[in-house]
């Protein structure tokens, strides 16, 4: 059973002052609960139904010691962010996502991505393709706001998140810097190497300019229809196909 006070202390984590201000945040669902269990990460708080307890005993035993919460499906419902909430949902703390040593991989860097899809597709494409980490300027949305959680799918276990600021990154590395724009050079003709950072910039405004004088190519899909953009998650995966394959 849950105190009043742990009640309140979950439904706060629905805000992002709160996840920063406790360093930590909900998952909600069976397969990605299932996920961060079976990835030995460490649960807070485990809130779950008693069917979802029965059914999923011999995944408990991976965290013998886990703070376990049963609660009634009506109860779970109240606490839920989803429309119809399921069986389970958990507390995690927000990881040490330490400063890495750049390598020749391939890494993605986002410009004021605001959409919680998008950035949770986004992480879920990185996680995809293998890409290690993912630099965003501090003003896009919260990694680790609910939806973002959702669309990733356990992409954040994975790929490491960075908030960075994108001038001084791409001031100091000697990895080539590719950015989607609309007027680059065809992604299927022009030519790139095998590593670098991939740039998407801002749903409606693109790439800033400051950003713009410091990358090494502009790069776009050819366009063949009416279309005036392409969603920046949608660009993202049919970019980094194209790279990651050459």
């Amino acid at each position: 059973m849950l105190t009043k006070t742990q009640i309140k202390y979950i439904r706060s984590l629905w805000q992002v002052k709160a996840r920063k201000e406790h360093n930590a945040f909900i998952i909600e669902g069976t397969k990605i609960v299932d996920e961060w269990l079976r990835n030995n990460q460490q649960l807070k708080m485990l809130i779950a139904t008693k069917e979802w307890k029965e059914a999923n005993l011999d995944l408990l035993k991976l965290q013998p010691d886990i703070n376990l919460y049963i609660i009634k499906e009506s109860e779970l419902n109240a606490l839920s962010g989803l429309q119809t909430a399921n069986e389970v949902m958990a507390v995690v703390e927000i990881p040490d996502n330490k400063e890495i040593v750049l390598q020749n991989k391939w890494y993605l860097a986002l410009d004021t991505i605001q959409d919680p899809g998008n950035m949770g597709t986004i992480i879920r494409i990185a996680d995809w393709f293998g890409i290690p980490a993912i630099f965003c300027t501090p003003d896009c949305v919260d990694v680790y706001n609910p939806k973002v959680i959702q669309a990733a799918m356990g992409g954040h276990l994975r790929v490491n998140i960075i908030e960075k600021n994108l001038s001084e990154l791409f001031s100091t590395t000697d990895l080539p810097i590719y950015g989607a724009t609309l007027d680059g050079e065809n992604i299927y003709k022009c030519t790139t190497g095998n590593y670098g950072i991939l740039l998407i910039g801002n749903e409606s405004k693109g790439i800033s300019q400051k950003l713009k004088l410091l990358l090494t190519k502009g790069i776009t899909i050819p366009r063949y229809g009416g279309a005036e953009s392409l969603n920046a998650a949608v660009a993202t995966g049919i970019i980094c196909a194209v790279l990651l394959h050459r």
